[in-house]
């Protein structure tokens, strides 16, 4: 604890600079010198004002599922680390590298919605209304620092283990900008909160965001399913608590998936990554030195759905050197039984853009 204060301590001018720049980028924006684009076709924009790990994914996949049957739903990222340039319109065929993790997983779920990458928000958006003209509403992937494009409903996700309020800036934190950016949000919701949350426990986190009057604050967690396999869907697991796993992870933050497998598994063993990490045919190997050197009869490797789509990248060694490898699927559920508010907020948006 006191080594990290320090550590803290001595980044804190950098993080002053950083800070510096960031409020000068949006005082350009805020006094005109620098142009916001407005579209005419509704944006929804789900982000955060720290580095990974609020579960942004998740989130835009229910605002997909609640929109997709009724009105032509569009997703836009930057495909973080995938290996080509440009505005790209992803198609199941494509992989990882091509299409980023994220964006290809959505594809792959929803083979009817249009999802799109660019580095650009503005140049993805009008590529996207070119190859589908009618779409009705378009949900941007981590887009709330990106002010060059005016966003009808803005959705900030803040963890609810480390809330932007107890966080820095960059670096000595992981925040990427001033805490106060907060009040440009519509909708703030508390993600990845334990399970079973009271009332006493809602109010104190709310008191602690202080958010403004317009403000809607929900609070969200994850429902994970029943493990199935990376090589045949229709196969599962069910988690007893017998099993010895070893967690292949790449992911921002995996304590609350840990903490879930705990109380369903007999021991973990992590095998952790950065996030969007590529594994290499090396871990591959390392992961089936450690799967044979593990005892017991009742021993699976588990991975989580974006980190499969990485791992299809080495599709032929995995089929030469099977390994019981299954994915964890997972969902996100409103406390206090407001997921009916949350989609009626949405609705709401969606509605009084179209008067």
């Amino acid at each position: 604890m006191i080594q990290s204060t320090l550590v803290k301590l001595l980044l804190a001018p950098f993080s002053l600079l950083y800070g510096l720049g960031v409020s000068l980028r949006n005082a350009f924006y805020r006094f005109g010198l620098l142009k916001d684009v407005q579209f005419s076709i509704p944006i929804i924009s789900v982000g955060n004002l720290s580095v990974g790990g609020t579960g942004k994914t998740p989130h835009i996949e229910y605002l997909i599922r609640m929109l997709k049957d009724y009105i032509q739903v569009a997703t836009l990222s930057r495909g973080y680390m995938r290996k080509t340039r440009g505005f790209l319109d992803i198609q199941p065929e494509n992989n990882a590298e091509e299409a980023g993790d994220e964006p290809l997983m959505f594809k792959r779920k929803f083979p009817d919605i249009l999802v799109g990458v660019a580095e650009s928000r503005t140049f993805g958006i009008l590529e996207l209304l070119k190859v589908r003209p009618k779409t009705q509403v378009i949900l941007l992937d981590d887009a709330f620092q990106h002010l060059s494009v005016r966003v009808g409903l803005n959705i900030l996700l803040t963890d609810y283990s480390n809330p932007f309020t107890r966080d820095y800036l960059l670096p000595s934190g992981r925040l990427r900008e001033w805490r106060s950016a907060y009040k440009r949000a519509d909708i703030i919701i508390v993600t990845k909160c334990p399970p079973l949350m009271d009332q006493a426990e809602k109010d104190r986190m709310i008191e602690e965001l202080k958010p403004l009057s317009h403000q809607r604050v929900f609070f969200s967690y994850y429902e994970y399913g029943k493990p199935y396999s990376l090589y045949e869907w229709q196969k599962h697991v069910r988690l007893d608590g017998t099993h010895d796993l070893i967690l292949l992870s790449a992911i921002a933050g995996t304590e609350y998936l840990s903490s879930y497998l705990e109380e369903r598994s007999a021991s973990i063993r992590p095998m952790e990554f950065e996030d969007h990490h590529y594994f290499s045919n090396y871990d591959i190997s390392q992961l089936k030195q450690l799967h044979d050197n593990m005892e017991g009869d009742k021993k699976i490797i588990l991975t989580t759905e974006k980190d499969a789509v990485r791992l299809e990248l080495h599709k032929e060694l995995l089929l030469e050197n099977p390994l019981p490898i299954y994915i964890l699927p997972l969902r996100v559920a409103f406390h206090f039984e407001e997921g009916p508010a949350f989609e009626q907020t949405v609705k709401d948006f969606l509605l009084s853009v179209r008067r």
